[in-house]
């Protein structure tokens, strides 16, 4: 093995039980500024990958003892995200594909061209490169609204994280209910990061934000020339949720006709676009939300009551924040660690006063009006470390225990 590391470069293996072909190898690469290890010996190549990251692997097809596509599936289970080129003079129609359908980024002829080489290690470590970007914003995206991103200690949100753990792995439709501000999409986004389909898109679509006019064709998607204006194709929120999680939030304003395509959609798994007659089917987890009591809506005759069946297979009721004090402390604590890095300040607390205050407070907005009062706080507060009752909202401030010399607006 011969290996001449150079600083934060690519690191490229290089597998061919030639020892020529490796050396031809190792020189092309060191003089382009890649960082290179050499094996003639696949296990060998196969041992290093417990120890060392590699960017790229470049293999012979035809090796003695372990096969260029057994060491291309080692690498793809080892490290999804290392790119592999697989080199061959024994080329055959069946062995390009088994490599490619197992995960190749590309196949070389030898004899080849410095230049050809060169050029698709390049394609090839771009395409690693944006691998591993997507896989580090999965993995942003899971730690920030994940299962552990989730605050409270109540015994109300204790039973809550239980069903989460619980419908997690699960596909099955679920409801949450709660009024606003309580942390409906928190919760959607909490199920979706911590089940399997993590990696895959969560797609957040509030009903009640869109024109009733636009909503069909956001949703469904729209081929081109279906109505004015459509220039050209779109696959709808439905479309970019495949494989994921679609979460429809405010789905008790869905007026009737949409009510019934996305009942058929549940039902079916399948859906047509707006302007075209083929059936798309779709794999996805279907969270929907509301703040409005859905059974009064079906007594009215506003909400479908099938729809609505569909939906309840698994019901979450977040309570309002008046009805959790206990978690008000590691909620201001939270917010407040969030904010003093936003603005870059540097408080530690709460006066008692404040803390009292807010400990009160009934939050008719509940944990999104916390929010806003703990980051307005942090603007406004001119003194060090504690956070004073005079930067509390006028309607706040008159209810804070003792008398305030100074209030803001």
């Amino acid at each position: 093995m011969t290996q001449k590391p150079s600083a934060k470069n690519p690191h490229i293996m290089v597998v061919d039980d030639e020892q020529s072909m490796c050396e031809f190898l190792e020189i092309i690469l060191l003089r382009n500024n890649y960082r290179v290890s050499c094996f003639t010996d696949a296990f060998a190549a196969v041992s290093s990958l417990e120890t060392t990251n590699y960017d790229l692997v470049i293999s012979d097809l035809k090796m003695p003892m372990m096969s260029g596509l057994e060491m291309l599936r080692t690498v793809k289970k080892k490290s999804p995200s290392t790119e592999m080129i697989m080199i061959t003079a024994f080329a055959s129609t069946t062995s390009v594909i088994e490599a490619m359908k197992n995960g190749a980024f590309d196949y070389i002829n030898k004899p080849f061209k410095v230049d050809e080489i060169l050029l698709t290690i390049e394609k090839a470590l771009e395409n690693s490169q944006l691998q591993r970007e997507n896989l580090r914003l999965h993995k942003e995206l899971e730690k920030r609204f994940g299962f552990d991103n989730l605050i409270g200690k109540s015994s109300s949100m204790m039973k809550i994280y239980e069903v989460i753990k619980q419908v997690a792995p699960t596909k099955t439709n679920i409801l949450i209910c709660g009024e606003s501000g309580t942390g409906k999409e928190l919760i959607a986004r909490a199920i979706h990061f911590s089940g399997p389909n993590r990696e895959q898109p969560f797609v957040a679509v509030n009903c009640a934000a869109i024109p009733e006019q636009l909503l069909e064709s956001e949703l469904f998607g729209h081929t081109k020339g279906a109505f004015t204006g459509a220039v050209s194709q779109s696959e709808g929120y439905l479309g970019a949720a495949d494989g994921g999680t679609l979460f429809l939030d405010e789905i008790g304003e869905l007026p009737p006709a949409l009510q019934v395509k996305i009942l058929r959609l549940l039902q079916e798994k399948c859906f047509q676009k707006v302007g075209s007659p083929k059936e798309i089917s779709v794999d996805l987890q279907f969270i929907a939300a509301t703040n409005l009591d859905l059974t009064a809506a079906v007594e009215s005759g506003a909400f479908r009551q099938d729809l609505f069946y569909r939906l309840n297979v698994i019901r979450i009721d977040l309570p309002p924040l008046r009805q959790r004090q206990e978690d008000i402390p590691l909620l201001l604590k939270h917010f407040l660690h969030k904010y003093t890095i936003e603005y870059k300040r540097d408080f530690e607390s709460f006066s008692p006063e404040v803390t009292r205050t807010l400990m009160d407070y009934d939050y008719p907005g509940n944990i999104r009006e916390l929010e806003n009062i703990v980051e307005r706080c942090v603007i406004l507060e001119t003194g060090e470390k504690v956070i004073s009752a005079a930067t509390l909202p006028q309607l706040l401030q008159h209810q804070a225990p003792g008398s305030l010399t100074t209030t803001l607006p």
